[in-house]
């Protein structure tokens, strides 16, 4: 004798209105503008590639660009958020002359 079991009620699945979306808080995931390295490099008035290679070596210099190194993740693109201290320090380590 084999039994079968009942079926289950299937329900429309529930979606958000516009009241549920609007109860939510606007600044639980702010959208920050950054500040890219062609964006940069257009202000200082430099192709992006030196721009690029110019921020590498200035990296490294932990002394005289302390928060450069320490903002900038390996393999991601060069970004900062307006007003940062790394912003400033690379507006810097690209306005400096190189010496020959």
């Amino acid at each position: 004798m084999t039994m079968t079991e009942p079926a289950k009620p299937t329900t429309a699945p529930i979606t958000a209105t516009k009241s549920d979306t609007a109860a939510k808080p606007a600044s639980a995931n702010p959208q920050v503008e950054m500040v890219t390295l062609d964006q940069l490099a257009r202000e200082m008035k430099m192709p992006p590639r030196d721009a690029r290679m110019l921020l590498r070596l200035a990296a490294k210099q932990t002394r005289q660009y302390p928060n450069l190194g320490k903002d900038h993740v390996a393999r991601q693109p060069w970004q900062w958020t307006p007003g940062s201290k790394a912003l400033d320090e690379a507006r810097k380590a690209l306005s400096a002359t190189p010496t020959v």
